[in-house]
């Protein structure tokens, strides 16, 4: 279970299992799973319908768990044999693919895997051997990357080894996208787009959640995308506890003034992360059982945050 509308049924097919099969083992996983423990230190919230649940890849886990053994492997390449040859609703199939797990920056306070996500890249040679092999597979009309934000380090091993077919993903705004030479090169590679988290226009707001953003540089990066043809989706981010009226006004400003080269905006309001040290003063849960991933807080400049 990756997300939230995937509960009902998903919980739905597990209660039929465990009526109709009570013997089997139910394994459950996935970003949500991963979420709901980390808010509550670990603890399985099923006991006696389902188990275990991962924290992290699972892979060798569920290996384990069928007597295999671990693969004594780090990451392991995705196999898309079985799906890539249906029919699409999009031009051409898309080859979802993760070079790295964590966070090269590791330090927004406003982010989902929090500082401590290390990050784990795929080995570059890894990379070329990965996508080339589901690159020759698969025929893709586009490759993307999932990680959760890709380094400097994987941008310019893309832009001088291409994977040989377009691609884009989630990368921070970072000095060297404001180098136009730069920007050319990752689009000579096949980069089509990149989604970028700016989340504010206001200097103090990015310097209170650590994004480790200059507003100058970012500027230039959003220039130099644009220039270079690289599609640009910028993430914002409102409500945060540092921001106010003024300077979410200055977010405003800054977004108009750069329509020109912002082609697609994903706007957000901030939601207090269950999980978080912030958290442990903000209001009770709705329920004693409740899964939610956010909780109701007051904002320290006035006015009440929800989920």
């Amino acid at each position: 279970m990756n997300y939230l509308s995937q509960a009902l049924c998903a919980f739905s097919m597990i209660g039929f299992i465990r009526a109709h099969f009570p013997r089997i083992v139910i394994v459950l996983g996935g970003g949500l799973v991963t979420s709901w423990l980390a808010g509550g230190e670990g603890r399985n919230p099923f006991p006696g319908l389902c188990r275990p649940l991962h924290r992290r890849p699972g892979e060798d886990a569920l290996l384990g768990l069928a007597g295999i053994g671990e693969s004594g492997r780090r990451f392991h390449r995705p196999d898309y044999s079985d799906v890539t040859a249906g029919d699409y609703l999009a031009p051409g199939p898309i080859i979802p693919y993760s070079a790295s797990r964590g966070c090269y920056w590791r330090r927004c306070t406003s982010a989902g895997e929090g500082r401590g996500a290390l990050l784990q890249p795929v080995p570059e040679e890894q990379v070329r051997a990965d996508l080339g092999a589901l690159i020759e597979a698969g025929r893709p009309s586009l490759v993307h990357f999932l990680d959760s934000t890709m380094s400097p380090r994987l941008l310019e091993h893309l832009a001088e080894h291409p994977p040989g077919a377009p691609w884009y993903g989630f990368t921070r705004l970072s000095p060297g996208l404001a180098d136009a030479d730069f920007c050319r090169a990752l689009k000579s590679s096949g980069c089509v787009m990149l989604k970028l988290g700016l989340e504010s226009g206001d200097q103090g707001v990015l310097d209170a959640l650590e994004k480790g953003i200059r507003i100058d540089e970012a500027s230039r990066a959003l220039k130099a995308l644009k220039g270079a043809g690289i599609g640009t989706y910028v993430y914002l981010l409102f409500g945060t506890p540092a921001e106010s009226p003024a300077t979410g006004r200055r977010t405003l400003e800054f977004t108009a003034g750069h329509a020109g080269v912002i082609d697609f905006l994903n706007l957000a309001i901030f939601n207090l992360p269950a999980g978080s040290d912030e958290a442990a003063p903000a209001r009770p849960p709705f329920s004693e059982g409740d899964l939610s991933l956010y909780v109701d807080f007051d904002h320290p400049r006035g006015g009440a945050g929800g989920r």
